[in-house]
C-alpha cells in the first residue's frame, strides 16, 4: 500500500489550515518522520513549497492522483510532538495560520532561506564517503535534495549517527568554528618519533606527551596550548611532521549575559529560606512530585525572595531528571536574571530572547534541543524551547502585557505555559507582586493555588512613597520637571554617595511641536500621531512607523517662526539634569540608547558598579532591577497612562507605581519614593502610595463588573484596515452584520468605530469590539470571517482577530 503524509504548507491562506495529502516516495517509505520539513508541489503550475509532515495516513477522499513529495528537507524531526500538537492548538485558539505558529516556535535559521550542511561526524567507508561526499567532511543538502537514493543512504547515517545536518545562513549564521588539532600517529608511532629529537627540543617533547594522552580525540587547539603550556608554533611545528592534523571544531555562540560566569563547580548555594518562602517551596515541590499540573499564583511584595523560590523550586525538578522554564517580561530584566540562574545551574542554562543574534539564539535552540541544557530562560517567545519531560514552567512578573504577542499568532505566553503544563503533567508558577486581576480572580475562585510571600526577605519596611501634587510646584517654579522635594532627595543622596532611580515613561526630547500663530501640530504623513522631537539626531520622529524627518525652522502650515516643543521625554529630562545638578553622573536608559546589541546589560553593570549616580529611564527600568546602593526612587509623571482609552489604564499605572518603587531600599538601607503627578486624588495613585493592592483589586473589580470588561466578560478585537478609510469602514460593517446575525443575544458588540489610532503606516483601522461570557457560536463565526476575507471583495483589506487583547489603542 502506498504511505501518504499529510503536510502543512507555507501558502498564507486558511484553507491550508487542512493539511494537505502527499504520495510518500518509495525510497522514503518509513523514514520519513511527524515534525520534518518537506518540499512538495503546490498549484496547478510547478509551484514548489516548503511544508511541515503533520501526519500519515493509508487512504483519502482525493479523487485525483496525488502529487508526491519532492524532498526532504531534514534528516530529523524539527517539531517535536508535543510542539506539533500545540502548533495545532494555536492556530485554533488565535485564529491564525497553522503555518505562521510552526515557524514562531523555530529559531530564525530554520524559517525560510537557510542553507543545510550534511556533516560527517564518524567514519565512513571509502566508498560512501567518495560516493556521497566527494571525499570531504560535508556537503550542501541541496545537492541531494533530489536524489531519493542518495537521502535514503543519509537517513540510514544518520541513525548510525554518523552524520549530522547542521542549518546556516548564507553568509551571515554559520556554525562557529575554531581551529582545533588531533593526533595522526599512534602512542608507539609518537614514541618512536621522539627518539629522533635533539636533546634540547624540550618544546616538542612536551608536545608529543600531550598528543599521546589525547589520541582518538579532537582538542581546540587555544585548551591545548593552555594545558600542554606550549605555544602555537610548536603546534605548528608538530603539524609540518605529521604528528597531528589541524581541523576546524564547532563550538556554541554564547551570549553576552553568559560570558565570565563560574564553572559548574564553583556554583552558588542556596539561600536560606524563610517560612513563607518555605511554604511556597514545598507546595510547588509537591506538585512537581505528584507530576500535577496545578497552577500557583505567587504574590510576593518586590523585594519578598520570588526569584528564590523560583530557583529552589528549579532544584527539586533537576533532582527528579526533568526540565524547567522560566520566563521574564522584559529583556532589561534579562541580564541580572539570566545571570543569577546561571550562577545557581552553571552550563545547564540556555537563554533565548529576541535581542540575541540569530546565530546564537538557533545555537542556544539547538543545546536545548539536544537535551544538554535543563533550564530555560527567556522572554516570551521562549515558551516554545523545545525542551522535552518539562517538570515546571514559571512565569515571572506574570501581570506583564509583554507576554501577549501582539501579531499573528496573537498568543498569552500565559495561556500557552497551562497549556504545556498539562501536557507534561507539570506545575505552572505565576510570580507577581501585583497580579493581572484575571490571575487575581482564578486565585479566589480556587483556579489557582494561591500562595503569598507578604514581608520582604532583608525584614524591611517598604518604602515611604511622599505624592507631590505637581499643580502647585508649577505655579511657584514656573515649568520643570523635578519638584523642590525631589530635587532636595537627590542632593541628599549624592551627598551620602546613593543611587536613584528615576522614571519617566517616555523616550525622546519632547512629545510634540505646535505652532503657537496657526495651532498646526506636526504630524506622521503616515500615521495619525504627532511626531517626537530627538535633539541627540536633531529630528522629528514617529514611535510607530519610523518615518524621520529634519526639525522645521518655520512652520509647515503658515509659515511662522512661532514655533514650540510641548510635553517631555527622557532626553530632556536628563538635560534639564545637568543643568540642576551638574555633579551628578547619569545613565539614560530608554528605546534609543539601548538599541545596540549588548547595550542593556553594558549600562546595568556600570550603574552597579556605581559608575553612575542616577539612573534614568522609562518603564524597562521599573522591574526586576535590584541595587542594594539604591535608597531613592523617583516618578516624574504618573498620569502618563492614565489618560489613555484603554480600561487597563488605572492597573498598568498601579502596576507601573508598584513596581519601580520596590527598586529602593532592597538591601541594609532604608529606601524612600517621589511620585510627582497632576491627579494625586486618583485612587490608582493613593492605593500605590499605600502599597494596597487589596484596596485596589477590590475597587479596580467593581468598576470592571460596572462596565462588563475583563475579568467579568472575555474579550475579542476584530480590526480591518485598508489605504482608503471608506473600504476599511466598509468592511467592518459588512462583519458586524455577520457577527449581529449569528451571535447570542447576551453577547456585546462595541462598534465599529475608528481605532484611537487612526491612521497608522499609510493605512485606516477601524475596530469591533465583542464582549461576551459564553456563546457556542463565537469560534465558528469567527473562522467563517477570516475565511470570507481572502475572498475578491475584501482585495487590499487586512483582517485580525485578537483573542484577549491588552491593548485598545
Amino acid at each position: 500500500m502506498v504511505e501518504l503524509a499529510q503536510v502543512v504548507v507555507d501558502v498564507p491562506t486558511m484553507q491550508t489550515n487542512q493539511p494537505y495529502t502527499y504520495q510518500v516516495p518509495v525510497i522514503l517509505e518509513k523514514k520519513l518522520q511527524v515534525g520534518m520539513r518537506v518540499v512538495v508541489p503546490f498549484g496547478n503550475g510547478h509551484r514548489q513549497v516548503q511544508g511541515f509532515v503533520v501526519g500519515f495516513t493509508d487512504s483519502t477522499d482525493y479523487a485525483g492522483k496525488l502529487k508526491p513529495i519532492q524532498a526532504v528537507m531534514d534528516l530529523q524531526p524539527v517539531v517535536n510532538q508535543e510542539l506539533l500538537a500545540l502548533s495545532k492548538w494555536l492556530a485554533d485558539t488565535t485564529y491564525s495560520f497553522w503555518i505562521a505558529c510552526l515557524y514562531t516556535m523555530l529559531p530564525n535559521l530554520l524559517k525560510g532561506k537557510s542553507k543545510r550542511i550534511v556533516r560527517v561526524i564518524d567514519d565512513l567507508d571509502e566508498q560512501t564517503c567518495f560516493d556521497l561526499f566527494n571525499g570531504k567532511d560535508e556537503r550542501n543538502y541541496t545537492d541531494f535534495a533530489n536524489n531519493p537514493d542518495a537521502i535514503n543512504q543519509l537517513l540510514k547515517l544518520k541513525r548510525a549517527g554518523k552524520v549530522r545536518i547542521d542549518y546556516e545562513v548564507t553568509d551571515r549564521a554559520r556554525a562557529k568554528t575554531v581551529m582545533g588539532l588531533t593526533p595522526l600517529l599512534s602512542f608507539e608511532e609518537l614514541e618512536d618519533a621522539r627518539t629522533s629529537l635533539h636533546a634540547n627540543a624540550h618544546a616538542q617533547n612536551r608536545l608529543l606527551s600531550y598528543l599521546q594522552s589525547i589520541i582518538g580525540k579532537t582538542v581546540v587547539q587555544k585548551e591545548a596550548e593552555r594545558r600542554a603550556q606550549l605555544s602555537s608554533s610548536t603546534f605548528n611545528q608538530g603539524a609540518k611532521k605529521g604528528w597531528l592534523k589541524k581541523v576546524p571544531v564547532e563550538v556554541y555562540r554564547r551570549p553576552e549575559s553568559q560570558v565570565a560566569l563560574p564553572d559548574d563547580h564553583q556554583l552558588e548555594k542556596p539561600l536560606k529560606l524563610n517560612p513563607d518562602q518555605q511554604e511556597a517551596v514545598d507546595q510547588i515541590g509537591a506538585a512537581v512530585k505528584d507530576q500535577t499540573a496545578t497552577t500557583f499564583l505567587l504574590q510576593g511584595v518586590t523585594g519578598s525572595g520570588k526569584t528564590e523560590v523560583y530557583l529552589q523550586s528549579i532544584s527539586q525538578v533537576l533532582a527528579r531528571g526533568r526540565t524547567a522554564l522560566m520566563l521574564v517580561p522584559e529583556i532589561s530584566l534579562t541580564p541580572q536574571i539570566v545571570n543569577r540562574v546561571r550562577r545557581r545551574f552553571g552550563s545547564q542554562v540556555a537563554v533565548l530572547h529576541s535581542s540575541l543574534s540569530s546565530g546564537e539564539r538557533y545555537d542556544e535552540w539547538r543545546r536545548i534541543e539536544r537535551g544538554e541544557a535543563k533550564v530555560v530562560v527567556g522572554a516570551r517567545s521562549a515558551i516554545f524551547a523545545p525542551l522535552t519531560n518539562l517538570g515546571l514552567i514559571i512565569l515571572d512578573e506574570e501581570h506583564e502585557s509583554s507576554y501577549k504577542q501582539d501579531e499573528s499568532p496573537r498568543y498569552h505566553a500565559r495561556e500557552v505555559a497551562k497549556w504545556r503544563g498539562k501536557y507534561n503533567n507539570a506545575p505552572v508558577v505565576l510570580g507577581s507582586a501585583t497580579p493581572s486581576l484575571e490571575s487575581r480572580a482564578r486565585a479566589l475562585k480556587g483556579v489557582y493555588r494561591f500562595l503569598r510571600l507578604p514581608h520582604r526577605v532583608n525584614k524591611q519596611p517598604l518604602p515611604p512613597i511622599q505624592v507631590v501634587d505637581m499643580r502647585p510646584e508649577i505655579k511657584k517654579r514656573g515649568e520643570s520637571n523635578f519638584s523642590a522635594p525631589l530635587l532636595y532627595e537627590l542632593n541628599q543622596r549624592l551627598a551620602r554617595g546613593e543611587q536613584s532611580i528615576l522614571m519617566l515613561n517616555r523616550r525622546g526630547f519632547s512629545s510634540f511641536m505646535m505652532c503657537r500663530d496657526c495651532g498646526e501640530v506636526l504630524k506622521c504623513p503616515n500615521c495619525d500621531i504627532s511626531l517626537t522631537l530627538h535633539m541627540d539626531t536633531r529630528t522629528m520622529k514617529c514611535h510607530y512607523c519610523g518615518h524621520e524627518e529634519p526639525i522645521p525652522q518655520i512652520c509647515p502650515h503658515c509659515h511662522s517662526r512661532h514655533i514650540r516643543y510641548y510635553g517631555t521625554g527622557t532626553e530632556k529630562v536628563e538635560t534639564e539634569l545637568r543643568q540642576l545638578i551638574p555633579t551628578a553622573r547619569i545613565i539614560r536608559m530608554d528605546v534609543d540608547t539601548t538599541r545596540r546589541k549588548g547595550m542593556h546589560e553594558k549600562l546595568l553593570r556600570k550603574f552597579g558598579n556605581h559608575e553612575a549616580d542616577i539612573l534614568l529611564g522609562t518603564q524597562m527600568i521599573a522591574k526586576g532591577l535590584d541595587f542594594p546602593n539604591v535608597t531613592l526612587v523617583g516618578v516624574l509623571n504618573a498620569d502618563t497612562g492614565l489618560g489613555l482609552p484603554d480600561f487597563r489604564a488605572s492597573e498598568r499605572t498601579f502596576d507601573l507605581l508598584s513596581q519601580v518603587s520596590g527598586r529602593a531600599g532592597r538591601a541594609n538601607k532604608q529606601g524612600q519614593v517621589i511620585i510627582q503627578t497632576f491627579n494625586p486624588g486618583h485612587y490608582a495613585i493613593k492605593d500605590a502610595q499605600a502599597h494596597d493592592y487589596e484596596r485596589f483589586f477590590y475597587q479596580e473589580m467593581s468598576l470592571r463588573h460596572q462596565a462588563s470588561y475583563p475579568p467579568y466578560y472575555y474579550t475579542v478585537r476584530l480590526m480591518a484596515s485598508h489605504p482608503e478609510e471608506r473600504t476599511a469602514a466598509q468592511a467592518m460593517a459588512e462583519i458586524h452584520d455577520q457577527l449581529q446575525k449569528a451571535l447570542a443575544p447576551s453577547t456585546i458588540i462595541l462598534g465599529p468605530t475608528p481605532r484611537a489610532i487612526a491612521r497608522m503606516k499609510r493605512r485606516y483601522y477601524y475596530q469591533i469590539v465583542i464582549k461576551y461570557k459564553r456563546d457556542p457560536a463565537l469560534h465558528r463565526v469567527l473562522f467563517e470571517i477570516l475565511q470570507n476575507t481572502q475572498s475578491k471583495s475584501f482585495k487590499d483589506v487586512q483582517v485580525s482577530i485578537d483573542p484577549d487583547p491588552q491593548y485598545f489603542m
